[in-house]
């Protein structure tokens, strides 16, 4: 493939020890979720660093990147794209929240997901219709679904719990580990932040909500308490 001058700068920085131990840690084998993903072994912080470097990169040459097979490539793009989208006006950041929706094939591990979806999806919407959200949480698309759910960090960052709460309650019965995970997590925000409400929202819930996604959710509560809700 043809390289742009960020990619050929991040591939300066890449390490075949540390892309081994990323492709084990983002699980690339057979059956996992990351499999097939390519890792060059490139830290986070440098490919931030590039990220500024670059970061006034035009649309297109960002977008060759994001359908980059590696996975350094994909993340570069879309931190130069959050960049872009803080920096921009209205109308740039309409454009990147489009073009974030129609290539979310790409943005296809956790990472990618959670370092994106509250910064772009999730501030675009803090004063806008969220019925989005709701088409997201019912893909089958994995990761659309969890940027249906972490997206909803930027509300709880405003003390606005519903919408996490309403996908929170749609992801219930998903079978994906990893979004019972990230739901967990995003539950356990809203109650670092209003208590109450998480313990509404859980006492009715969970008795039958995954195991993982519980633990998750109380994992900040006092010993007797979080065994309490496991035993039940």
């Amino acid at each position: 493939m043809l390289y742009s001058d960020a990619q050929r700068t991040l591939r300066q920085c890449a390490s075949p020890a540390k892309a081994k131990i990323l492709r084990a840690f983002f699980k690339t084998g057979a059956g996992q979720y990351g499999e097939g993903d390519i890792f060059i072994g490139v830290k986070v912080p440098e490919i931030r660093a590039i990220s500024r470097r670059f970061k006034d990169l035009d649309l297109k040459t960002i977008l060759k990147i994001l359908h980059s097979p590696v996975h350094e490539d994909r993340l570069l793009a879309l931190l130069i794209l959050i960049k872009q989208y803080q920096t921009g006006t209205i109308s740039t950041q309409r454009i990147i929240v489009k073009l974030y929706l129609k290539h979310t094939l790409y943005i296809n591990n956790w990472d990618l997901v959670d370092l994106t979806a509250p910064k772009i999806i999730g501030d675009w919407l803090k004063n806008k219709d969220r019925g989005l959200l709701n088409k997201l949480a019912h893909s089958k698309n994995m990761w659309e679904r969890r940027i249906a759910i972490v997206a909803t960090h930027a509300f709880i960052r405003e003390e606005q719990f519903i919408d996490t709460f309403r996908i929170a309650q749609t992801l219930m019965h998903d079978k994906e580990d990893l979004i019972h995970k990230a739901t967990g997590w995003m539950l356990r925000e809203a109650g670092k932040r209003n208590m109450s409400v998480l313990k509404k929202f859980l006492n009715s819930r969970h008795t039958f909500m995954p195991r993982t996604m519980l633990r998750y959710a109380i994992e900040r509560f006092p010993d007797q308490e979080r065994q309490t809700y496991l035993k039940k």
